[in-house]
């Protein structure tokens, strides 16, 4: 361990800085996933919903399934 003040200071506050670094990177690179994800979804669903509004599209096909228990 380094003996002057300075020495002290920056060996003291390193960790910190760095444990501060670690976590602003990952909770970073969390947010921009979860962004990229609600965005490929949300260009989904609009590409779901534009397919089977459009005539002819696979709403046309659905078949209602009967209920066995009935």
């Amino acid at each position: 361990m380094p003996d002057d003040f300075w020495g002290n200071a920056v060996f003291s506050v390193t960790p910190t800085i760095l444990l501060g670094l670690i976590f602003w990177f990952a909770m970073r690179a969390i947010l921009r996933a979860d962004r990229a994800e609600r965005e490929a979804y949300t260009r989904i669903e609009a590409e779901e919903r534009a397919r089977l509004s459009e005539p002819g599209g696979d709403s046309a096909r659905v078949a209602v399934k009967p209920d066995p228990h009935e």
